[in-house]
């Protein structure tokens, strides 16, 4: 490891490979456990969004259009702004403003929101037809929705999610310039405002390629799961 240290130093001088590993791995912690936690609340959401709306399996127009507003306010709001609004929250729940995890409440609403929205749509474009014969058939609330409508929708929902995981790797980026932790937290303040710019360059394609994985990885399941 030093052997590789030194001789990434000859041409990254500022670049600690050790460092860059360690934020490389914060960034992916924040990125799969708030991915994790907002895939499934952003899901419970966006189904109860779909079963509420006109025409729904549960229709209440007033309940849709609260729980729709609450999902709108959390989205229009620019995530640095919603980290800060957080603070009190995220002080309760990690203990801490700082650090990794501290970083995770104003994620996981962020996304969640976000991701929400996405099924809420993709769960539209499920075939009328199909939902129809179901419910001919008798099938329960519970039937329609683990039987006809997660599965009939889900190369949309993995579609969706790659997307939202897209984007809190963005995410993990800017909640790192403030304190978090992650490639942002190390192009911010080892690179940027120690005038550092192979640091900032370094941590940038590693975001890329963190990006492009998870692309690659989401295209593939939707391949593989769509058999339209």
């Amino acid at each position: 490891m030093d052997d590789i240290q030194h001789w990434v130093s000859g041409y990254l001088p500022y670049l600690k490979l050790h460092v860059l590993g360690i934020e490389t791995l914060n960034t992916l912690y924040m990125t799969l456990v708030s991915g994790a936690l907002s895939g499934m609340l952003g899901i419970l959401i966006g189904t109860f969004l779909f079963l509420t709306a006109q025409e729904g399996k549960k229709e209440n127009i007033a309940v849709y259009r609260v729980l729709s507003f609450i999902v709108n306010i959390f989205r229009a709001v620019p995530f640095i702004i919603l980290i800060i609004l957080l603070f009190p929250v995220t002080k309760w729940i990690v203990g801490t403003i700082l650090g990794v995890n501290a970083a995770l409440p104003a994620l996981v609403i962020s996304a969640s929101a976000f991701y929400a929205r996405l099924v809420e749509i993709a769960l539209r474009e499920v075939d009328k037809g199909v939902i129809e014969a179901s419910q001919s058939m008798g099938a329960k609330l519970h039937t329609l929705i683990f039987n006809v409508l997660i599965p009939e929708s889900s190369p949309a929902l993995i579609s969706g999610l790659t997307v939202t995981l897209i984007s809190l790797v963005g995410g993990t980026a800017v909640a790192g310039a403030i304190g978090a932790g992650g490639l942002g937290n190390l192009a911010y303040l080892e690179g940027f405002q120690r005038s550092h710019m192979d640091v900032v360059w370094v941590a940038t394609l590693v975001i890329l390629a963190i990006v492009l994985c998870i692309q690659v990885i989401g295209d593939t399941l939707v391949r593989w799961i769509d058999k339209r």
